[in-house]
């Protein structure tokens, strides 16, 4: 079936050609996530007509969304994604420039954004995916599926680096990145945060928004690896 310039599979993969916004419906009424340009891709369902959306997954972390009917003309064939392995060490040597990053998205004006991965708005954990992406290291894309791949650590142990997650004693719903001296990065939203990117404290030291992160506060977490495609049902809540 022909849709758009090119020819789609089921079993192909393709790659974006330029930067793309995925839903979490066929209605595309909220945004689940975006697609840098050269992400890869599956294709779950073939499209009914011209004019349907595509549902699709993306490879290197296994999120699936559904695309606009015209994003389909910004997809060309290409060869399988390939997961590039990082040891320990790797990871942290990265760190600084992970750190650089998020303070370089903190300078521009920005706005949280539910679903936000390219900037300058962000979601939470988007931001997160997004700096360690920036040097070529996978995450998970949601909080609550980052928590469970990084490797469990006490608050009290935390490095540069480390993510901080807060939520409910049920799930992880909000991530942080820990900068050292209780300062941590995140992306916030207007109910309890900034709308936006700031640094904050898990001391008795910071403002209002700090105080509300930290009555919810959860785990920490550390990242020792890079997420290869195929593992997300592995990190999904019993």
């Amino acid at each position: 079936m022909a849709t758009g310039a090119i020819k789609l599979h089921e079993s192909g993969e393709y790659r974006n050609l330029a930067p793309l916004n995925l839903y979490d419906s066929p209605q595309r009424d909220s945004l689940a996530t975006q697609a840098a340009t050269g992400r890869h891709l599956r294709i779950l369902s073939l499209p009914n007509g011209e004019e349907s959306p595509l549902r699709v997954r993306l490879c290197e972390d296994d999120y699936p969304g559904w695309l606009a009917p015209e994003a389909v003309a910004q997809l060309e064939p290409t060869a399988p994604y390939m997961a590039v392995e990082f040891s320990e060490m790797e990871i942290r040597d990265f760190i600084p420039e992970v750190i650089e990053f998020m303070k370089q998205a903190m300078a521009k004006p920005n706005h949280y954004l539910w679903g936000g991965t390219l900037g300058p708005n962000y979601d939470c954990s988007g931001l997160m995916q997004a700096a360690f992406a920036s040097v070529g290291i996978w995450l998970p894309r949601d909080a609550y599926l980052q928590e469970a791949f990084t490797l469990a650590i006490s608050t009290d142990v935390m490095q540069p680096g480390d993510l901080v997650f807060f939520g409910t004693p049920l799930k992880a719903t909000h991530v942080g990145l820990y900068l050292g001296d209780n300062r941590y990065i995140h992306s916030s939203g207007r109910e309890l945060g900034h709308n936006g990117i700031a640094i904050d404290s898990l001391g008795d030291d910071g403002g209002q928004v700090s105080r509300n992160y930290r009555r919810i506060l959860r785990s920490a977490g550390r990242v020792t690896r890079s997420y290869h495609p195929g593992n997300l049902l592995d990190l999904q809540p019993d």
